[in-house]
């Protein structure tokens, strides 16, 4: 099937489709972060604990990590216009659900079922999978773009959420929000029907002899199984954002403990993930050039140093310079998950497989988030948190190690040492 220039790869199109995407994305990033911005006032209304005021994040994560299952499989099918189509309504009724909960219990439910599984889960996995068929010259570039709509996001809600609360309240204020997206994101998301060219390129047309893409590489990828590598994915991904968790969930709950206020918790939530857009974008110009495989290892080693800055963080400027360096380190490891697939993967697999691996790292996120309130109320200080992610952390680097191994020399050599064994003569 022949793909129009004016709709191909990489065309003018495709561009303003990465537009849509990133807008789309940026809202439904509100999910995300306004719950760790209004975690210390539903905490104070219902009279609950650290850890239990921290379930409606961990409900929110793992129903957006089931969710971006589901929705990859909508997107494989349909196309990626009707899960955002989704998305939108359940954003935008969760939020309003979550302002009129009565109990906290009703607030976990509201995040888990509507804003994570029906909402959230259709504005990341299936629009950073479905942007990886659309671009082939500057794939990365394009993918860090679309994924840098959540650190957009995260930079501009949590300032303008933490003044409507003080203003107006948490529950006021999670209305209105659910309002502004419902509104916003349902016409957006109409303009994403047309399906991606590489999927019609992956198709052989009648009498062809081959298809565009070479299936070859996709039986034994990395000279692993490939249930072997999404396995390996999965599992880096649950590590890398286990830690993570650490600072984006409680950063805000630190700095008011330390006395600081949730006002400059949330400034510097805000500049960690701000910074984290110019990780993003330069992670994908990296990858561009040395390879998703290879971004993904330089990304885990450098948050893994970020985590170690928080550490002896306990002043006020010291909390915003670790913010800042977390928010420069840590923004190239999901995306360059993305990357592997899209290289490693069959494209009409893509949706799917990016989905349950992004899925993986919303599960981490949700633990992370979770384990380290838990850290915390046992050991009444955020250092032990902190080093709980840093272990983590390490975890991640083994794999990506292993897995820059694997498609590097190490795999080749011996390779090559097999072979040649197998010729030398008896």
């Amino acid at each position: 099937m022949t793909v129009p220039d004016q709709y191909g790869p990489d065309s003018r199109y495709a561009w303003m489709r990465l537009c849509v995407t990133l807008t789309l994305m940026t809202l439904g990033a509100s999910g995300m972060y306004i719950i760790s911005v209004g975690l210390p006032a539903i905490q104070a209304e219902f009279g609950v604990d650290r850890s239990d005021a921290s379930t409606p994040y961990t409900a929110l994560m793992i129903g957006f990590g089931v969710g971006g299952v589901l929705m990859g499989k909508l997107a494989d099918r349909y196309g990626v216009s009707v899960p955002s189509r989704i998305g939108a309504v359940g954003l935008g009724l969760g939020f309003i659900a979550a302002g009129l909960a009565p109990t906290l219990a009703w607030v976990v439910a509201a995040h888990g079922l509507m804003i994570g599984l029906l909402g959230i889960a259709s504005t990341f996995s299936p629009l950073v999978a479905d942007t990886t068929l659309w671009f082939d010259k500057r794939r990365g570039l394009a993918v860090a773009i679309c994924a840098s709509g959540n650190y957009l996001g995260g930079t501009f809600w949590p300032p303008i959420v933490q003044h409507f609360i003080e203003t107006v309240g948490w529950r006021q204020t999670f209305i209105g929000v659910g309002i502004f997206c419902l509104l916003t994101m349902l016409p957006l998301s109409f303009l994403l029907r047309r399906r991606a060219p590489a999927l019609a390129a992956s198709s052989p047309s009648p009498g062809s002899s081959a298809t565009h893409t070479d299936p070859s590489r996709f039986t034994r990828p990395m000279g692993l199984s490939p249930q072997t590598l999404f396995a390996l994915l999965c599992l880096a991904g649950v590590t890398c954002c286990v830690a993570m968790a650490m600072p984006q969930v409680h950063i805000v709950a630190y700095c008011t403990d330390l006395g600081y206020g949730a006002a400059r918790g949330a400034q510097m939530l805000a500049l960690m993930l701000g910074f984290g857009i110019v990780s993003r974008l330069a992670s994908g110009l990296i990858a561009d050039r040395i390879g998703g495989v290879r971004t993904f290892l330089l990304g885990s080693v450098l948050q893994c140093t970020a985590l170690f800055a928080f550490l002896p963080s306990d002043g006020l400027a010291s909390l915003y310079l670790a913010s800042i360096l977390f928010g420069l380190f840590q923004g190239g490891i999901v995306p360059s998950y993305a990357l592997i697939v899209r290289e490693y993967f069959a494209p009409e697999k893509v949706a799917m497989t990016v989905s349950v691996v992004i899925s993986s790292t919303l599960l981490g996120m949700a633990l992370g988030g979770w384990l380290s309130g838990l850290v915390f109320d046992l050991t009444g200080s955020y250092r032990a948190a902190f080093i709980n992610g840093i272990a983590w952390n390490l975890a991640n680097v083994v794999i990506a190690a292993y897995l820059v191994w694997r498609v590097g020399g190490g795999r080749g050599r011996s390779s090559r040492r097999r072979m040649a064994t197998a010729q030398a003569p008896a």
